[in-house]
């Protein structure tokens, strides 16, 4: 397989975005499917949104792989095959570890966008996971076939709002109803959609009317690729023609430095633009030959290891999703280095087991085709081996690591209990399967209620679990009240000299610390930093990481209501100990008591989860809205009317949000819709601290 034809691709956007429309027309074009079948509506649903759930809800829960090959036949400009591994991943913001994982392992991304809605809360999101990862994208301005839609808005809001260099390539011919094509700004010709399915792309030349517009926009567009490039913006400056074969190469460029954005119009559900994306996607998006990947080794952190994309490597893959199917686990694969074959033993690097891969397939949606070897490039499925998200193979083992992927912490909980005992044992094992499946659904027992604890990422996270657990275990489930998760963190800055003395008969127990507590900023990912200053082998080195393992375990319970602690920066910077009494344990004990007794000193207060909250509703209903945000202690941060809708964005406390979308429906008479994402931590108001911290006592005393 020639890996310079080879693109590994993902399609991301917000809710509602047109994402798998998109891909169901990708699916037809490329003639891997002989018929579309839309998300909503008859048929049997989308190709990709492949779950029962799925189809019924009509979005997308879980993100689905397809191999698809354009080029040749089926394209007016891309003269060889080109094989393109397509992942389709969700828009809803609870579903977000499914773009994260797939975005991980993707060589470059189209990021959707919707004409009238333009860059909504969900794409600021899917921006930033892009840019964490270091995906280049394209973006495609979807639904110009809406009233209001305008796509140099769009452009207008991506470079304001996702600060990116995003430049029209196409210029849409019409918008709503009267939307016809598009002009390509590179060939300077007006293409056309024809056909029982719009699959003959007609290119025609540009209505007189445009010719002015389309030549303003072609330069900007040949400015904008000027500051990436010398030649070109010589041949600006001197105003001679640019060859077609030049913007090609300097658009490929600019987009793999993950600076230029290049913004494509159309409408996949009128089967408008789909095939100039396709086109794009081959020329500008890299090859697995065109990224720099580079993993750990083992035991060495700092040393980094380049992994290059030769089949004759030794073999590296990174499992990245895990789905349990009624034949045994079935592990996403992205193979980064080498080959790996059918039978053959992989060692998994976290737990240095040895397995075997016992089968290999592609996926296609939920179908499969048996291959028996998958070489560097590919994203496969493997049968038989038994791993977690992220966990690396190779050949042998503390071969190399490669860097997991972001998991965001759960803001939501809710008990479940199952109605009979027989039930029980069903839904211990539909929740082991998703904990597995979902880094982000996490299970715990509630020590004190006995009861079992599910946490998501929102209402509708969990309330999809426990639909699949009605529904694939038979499992009768009760669930309780969603319960927020609170968390605690320190208001001052508190000095600590904490001594841990133990004498009772035999070696005893000695341990001495100096030092000081401080609150930190809780908005950035890292959340507790351990400093030490110890100078002169006042304490000996073999000591410290005991005392920063004690402070770090210490964090689960806080002093007000037992929620997890955050925000804390400890100092270390002196102490004592005694040659015989003190140990590893001494010392660990220590840090505990000291962690315990400064909080309490540190004027701990709580911090409630803040969410995002993009709300879309007629114009007429907005004054009831806005009052209700308010009425739930919401801030609004902007309104903004168009065509007669009006979209509020506004931050709410997750407390005040539980069924809101019940509230919403009636507000509007079924019109408004919302999405919702975790923004910040932020200080309760002290009415609701001192309640819920009531709460948990009256529990405690129920309890005693």
């Amino acid at each position: 397989m020639d890996l310079s034809k080879v693109r590994n691709i993902g399609i991301s956007a917000h809710i509602d975005s047109g994402k798998t429309t998109l891909s169901e027309r990708i699916l037809y074009y490329t003639g891997r499917i002989h018929k579309i079948e839309e998300v909503k509506g008859g048929g049997d649903g989308a190709t990709m949104d492949h779950m029962e759930l799925e189809q019924e809800r009509g979005i997308t829960i879980t993100s689905a792989a397809t191999s698809v090959s354009w080029g040749g036949n089926n394209s007016n400009h891309i003269k060889t095959p080109h094989h393109i591994n397509l992942i389709d991943t969700p828009g809803h913001v609870d579903f977000t570890i499914e773009v994260e994982r797939s975005l991980r392992v993707l060589d470059g991304a189209i990021l959707v966008l919707c004409a009238v809605g333009g860059v909504q809360s969900q794409s600021l999101t899917v921006d930033r996971q892009m840019r964490r990862y270091n995906v280049p994208r394209l973006a495609f301005i979807n639904k110009m076939d809406r009233t209001g839609a305008n796509a140099k808005k769009v452009v207008a809001m991506m470079r304001e709002k996702l600060n990116t260099d995003a430049v029209l390539m196409q210029l849409p011919i019409g918008a709503g109803e009267t939307f016809e094509g598009c002009i390509d700004l590179v060939t300077m010709k007006a293409l056309r959609f024809t056909g029982q399915q719009g699959e003959q792309v007609v290119e025609e030349d540009i209505p007189a009317d445009m010719q002015a517009e389309a030549e303003e926009y072609r330069h900007a567009m040949l400015e904008s690729l000027a500051m990436y490039d010398d030649e070109l913006m010589e041949l600006l400056l001197s105003e001679e023609e640019v060859p077609e074969e030049l913007i090609h190469r300097v658009t490929k460029a600019a987009v793999q430095n993950q600076g230029f954005t290049p913004v494509y119009v159309g409408s996949a559900y009128k089967n408008k633009g789909v095939q100039p994306l396709l086109d794009a996607v081959v020329r500008y998006l890299p090859s697995p030959l065109e990224r720099d990947v580079t993993a750990r080794k083992v035991g060495d952190e700092s040393q980094k290891i380049k992994l290059v994309p030769d089949p004759n490597a030794p073999f590296v893959g990174m499992a990245f999703k895990i789905v349990e199917d009624p034949y045994g686990q079935l592990t996403f694969m992205r193979v980064y280095q080498g080959t790996c074959k059918k039978g053959e033993m992989y060692v998994n690097q976290r737990t240095g087991r040895k397995e075997r891969f016992s089968r290999i397939v592609r996926m296609h949606a939920d179908d499969r085709e048996e291959i028996d070897e998958a070489q560097a490039g590919d994203i496969v499925a493997v049968m038989g081996i038994d791993c977690a998200t992220g966990e690396t193979y190779a050949p042998e083992r503390d071969f190399c690591t490669l860097e997991s992927m972001f998991v965001p912490e759960p803001v939501i909980k809710v008990s479940v209990n199952p109605a009979s005992r027989s039930d029980a044992d069903k839904m211990g094992k539909a929740l082991q399967r998703f904990r597995k499946e979902d880094p982000t659904f996490q299970v715990y027992n509630d020590e004190e209620t006995g009861e079992t604890i599910i946490c998501g990422m929102g209402e509708l996270h969990l309330d999809i679990y426990l639909e699949r657990m009605r529904r694939e275990y038979k499992v009768d489930v009760q669930a309780g009240a969603p319960k927020v998760s609170y968390r605690e963190a320190p208001s001052q800055r508190v000095e600590f000299n904490y001594k841990h003395k133990k004498q009772t008969g035999g070696s005893g127990q000695y341990a001495h610390i100096v030092g000081e507590l401080t609150p930190i900023d809780t908005e950035g990912e890292e959340l507790f930093q351990f400093e030490e200053h110890i100078v002169g082998g006042r304490i000996p080195k073999q000591y410290i990481p005991a005392i920063e393992k004690g402070m770090r375990d210490s964090l689960g319970k806080g002093p007000l209501a037992e929620y997890p602690v955050v925000g804390v920066r400890i100092d270390l910077r002196d102490g004592s100990y005694h040659e015989v009494d003190s140990s590893e344990r001494a010392f660990y004990i220590c840090a505990q008591g000291c962690f315990r007794e400064t909080m309490q000193k540190a004027n701990p207060v709580l911090l409630e989860p803040i969410m995002k909250c993009e709300i879309e509703c007629p114009e007429d209903y907005q004054g009831d809205v806005v009052g209700d945000v308010i009425r739930r202690r919401g801030i609004i941060s902007s309104t903004d009317i168009r065509d007669g809708i009006s979209y509020i964005i506004a931050e709410v406390p997750l407390a005040e949000t539980f069924g809101y979308a019940t509230d919403l429906r009636s507000m509007t008479k079924g019109q408004g819709t919302f999405t919702m994402e975790l923004l910040k931590y932020q200080r309760c108001p002290s009415n609701v601290q001192e309640e819920i911290i009531a709460e948990r006592k009256k529990r405690e005393l129920a309890k005693a």
